[in-house]
């Protein structure tokens, strides 16, 4: 159980130089992969699109408007300035059309009002009051008409009233009464001094100062090699450290060691069915044509429909001088309750305040009072009995009962280990053999 490979791998082109950590005890007890939960073998539901011819690479905007060739735009050459003998008048339009009046206040227009307070005593009912007055008619009954809509076969038309009314009648042309702007030549020369040109007085420019590199000296100090650990850390004269782990002497086995785990052996693989894969339906378009009326186009044809006539007997009113009753329907059947809020219950504090001031100690101050330490004498009688001179028994029972065996030695140790046959070496080094029982069946 202690034996370990150390054969290198023989691929040809695995040039690795590290040994195989293989041993016996990877070989029986193995790390078993982590199965992963099993996938679901639910076809995907993906849309399948018909198939769509390439689109092309042009766009409306580009088969449209086709580029032309722009030309440079030709300037025209600057006219010459030429001074004119006449003077600016300085008269604008405002100083020729408006012209100063003299002021004057204005009368008020407004009349005068006369007030007539009449002498009479005012009527102060209302018209509300003389209007509607109480019905002396027993309550009538509802009289509900036949709500049942009858939709008229004519085509709706789909036209609105602004589109029948509001005709377009085109674009109106208009004549600008702006007036035309003429411009206006100045006798007197451009100055095309500002006070950026006087005031600011360019300077001549200093040379830029330019850093000179000074250049690498060698030193004529020779290198020494030392750094300031080795300089100031020097090694002491010791001896290395011992190991401490106590010595194991290796057991050998007779035991062949066998490449096959009981987990290979039970659990196998099972056989994998085909993946089940449905045909996509074609489609077929429809042979008759698609109805494009709507609901509404189809049962609300008559836009312009007439009004429900009211069932209602025009009664001749008779006013009364009796005064106007307000209460209602609502009113008689639904009245308000006299409803109370309730009060809640309170009972009496039955918690009794102490008039005294609080101590502020606690049951455990009060209580567990610090006492001084008494020391304790021992009652354990003294061993009178006389002492036994005979050695101590160091024989237990693991000693007696459990013999050392005879060591076992490894097959792996041997060349050619007895009673099995060479079977062949694999791409990492490692030898197979066979029992000779084994080999003979086969």
């Amino acid at each position: 159980r202690y034996h370990r490979c150390q054969h290198l791998s023989t691929r040809p082109y695995d040039n690795k130089e590290k040994t195989c950590m293989l041993s016996e005890y990877k070989e029986k007890y193995p790390l078993h992969p982590i199965t992963l939960p099993r996938g679901s073998f639910r076809p995907k539901e993906a849309c399948q699109m018909e198939p769509i011819p390439p689109m092309e690479g042009i766009s409306t905007t580009k088969r449209d408007y086709i580029t032309h060739q722009v030309l440079p735009r030709k300037l025209k050459p600057r006219e010459k300035h030429i001074k004119s003998d006449k003077r600016m008048d300085l008269i604008s339009t405002y100083k020729q059309d408006y012209n100063s009046y003299p002021l004057c206040q204005v009368p008020p227009c407004i009349p005068c009002v006369v007030r007539l307070i009449p002498s009479t005593k005012m009527d102060t009912k209302t018209t509300y009051t003389g209007d509607y007055v109480q019905w002396n008619e027993p309550k009538p009954k509802l009289v509900r008409p036949n709500d049942r809509f009858c939709p008229s076969e004519e085509k709706f038309d789909h036209s609105t009233t602004a589109q029948d009314d509001y005709h377009y009648r085109g674009p109106v042309a208009t004549r600008s009464c702006k007036p035309l702007h003429v411009m206006q030549k100045n006798k007197a020369p451009f100055e095309n001094r500002t006070s950026y040109r006087v005031n600011y007085v360019p300077h001549p420019l200093k040379k830029r100062y330019v850093h000179k590199s000074e250049k690498y000296k060698a030193s004529k100090v020779p290198f020494d090699g030392l750094t300031t650990h080795k300089v100031s850390y020097k090694p002491l004269n010791g001896q290395p450290a011992k190991l401490a782990k106590p010595y194991q002497p290796k057991l050998l086995c007779d035991i062949p060691f066998s490449a096959t785990t009981e987990f290979q052996e039970k659990y196998q693989a099972w056989p994998r069915l085909p993946v089940f894969t449905k045909k996509p339906v074609v489609y077929l378009p429809p042979l008759e044509k698609m109805d494009l009326h709507t609901t509404t186009q189809i049962h609300y044809k008559n836009p312009n429909g007439k009004p429900a006539k009211m069932y209602r007997s025009f009664a001749q009113l008779q006013r009364s001088t009796e005064p106007f009753t307000s209460s209602s329907i609502m009113k008689e059947d639904y009245k308000p309750w006299l409803c109370k809020p309730v009060k809640p219950i309170t009972y009496a504090p039955n918690l009794t305040l102490p008039a005294k001031p609080m101590d502020c100690l606690t049951t455990f101050q009060t209580h567990y009072v610090p006492h001084p330490l008494i020391v304790t004498k021992s009652c354990k009688p003294g061993w009178s009995g006389p002492k036994h001179q005979s050695p101590l028994d160091d024989k237990t029972e693991y000693a007696t009962s459990y013999t050392p065996k005879g060591i076992v030695k490894c097959l792996a140790s041997y060349k050619n280990p007895p009673g099995y046959v060479f079977e062949g070496i694999d791409a990492d080094g490692h030898a197979f053999y066979l029992p000779v029982s084994k080999s003979e069946c086969l």
